[in-house]
Parts: C-alpha cells; structure tokens; sequence
C-alpha cells in the first residue's frame, strides 16, 4: 500500500466523460472520497465531464458501474465507498465481493474502473484515507483515473481496432 500520494498528471485533450460510483454509507467518509476526487479531477482534467451515482453500501457499486458501462460507457470509471471492519467477517466479504465485481466489469468492459473502496480497521484510518491530506484515496482515484484515460486514448489513437484479431496458428 501506498503512503503518499502519486505524482499528479495533468491530461490534455478532448472533452471526457467520468463516471463515479460512490457508496453512501459512512457518508462522512463516502462524501470526502466524492469531493476530493471531484476536485482533483476539476484540476487535472479541466474538460472533464463528471457524471455523480450514489448507491446505498458498497456491496451496490458493481451492479451500478455494470450498468453505466452497459448504457453509455464513459472514459473511465471510479469506485469510491469506505467499508469498516466490525466484530464479523462481513466486512471482508463485501470487500472481496466488490473486488471481484469491478476487475470482472472492468476487464469484460475493456474499460478502466478504479477502485478506491477502502477497507478500514477504525476511525483513524478512515480520516486519514478519506479526509486527510497524506494517504487521501479520493485524490488517488482521480489521478489513477487520469493515467487511465491518458493510456486508453494514447491506445485508442495509435492501435488500430481489428475485431477480428484472432491470433490463430493456422493462419
């Protein structure tokens, strides 16, 4: 896991579109993660168009992203919710649930989701991955997501698309 930070990108380019899925539970902390990456997608991708889902936990996120992807899939996705673990283990099963969920969109989409639904032990960690400056995973998501887009439009111009690459040995 990271401890600070990565270096902040800055894309120019066309219009995009992004798309956050958020959770609104632990809302304190669900809506720091929305409000920093909103501000920090505003100052990396100026031109950015910014679509803003809530769904009750974050068990709902992958059927939500599931279905932005299948109506009018933007440039990328971004996964945000916070889950604390309790006295059970059902905060890990969510956790593996949502996980698997968005690689499976993500790949099946051939678009990138990225997933910041933190996993937290308590309060502490939640402040310092939510609201706090130096681990602040809402500000994470909005700079992966900027490489992202950057990486598929880098690909999108310069590969042509063959949907019928197949790489048989046969010929």
């Amino acid at each position: 896991m990271s401890s600070a930070l990565p270096r902040k990108p800055r894309i120019i380019g066309p219009k995009v579109k992004i798309c956050i899925v958020a959770s609104k539970y632990n809302e304190q902390y669900a809506d720091a993660l929305v409000e920093n990456a909103i501000e920090e997608i505003n100052e990396l991708i100026p031109q950015a168009r910014i679509d803003l889902i809530r769904v009750p936990g974050a068990f709902e996120i992958p059927v939500a992203v599931a279905a932005v992807m299948e109506r009018d899939a933007p440039a990328c996705v971004i996964a945000l919710g916070l889950i604390m673990r309790g006295v059970t283990q059902h905060a890990d099963l969510v956790a593996r649930a949502v996980t698997d969920g968005l690689m499976q969109i993500a790949l099946a989409a051939r678009r990138p989701v990225i997933h910041e639904v933190v996993i937290v032990d308590d309060e502490k960690q939640a402040y310092a991955r939510c609201i706090g400056a130096l681990l602040n995973r809402g500000k994470e998501a909005a700079r992966a997501a900027a490489v992202m887009i950057d990486i598929f439009q880098e690909l999108d111009s310069s590969m042509p698309i063959n949907s019928s690459r197949s790489h048989s040995r046969n010929g």
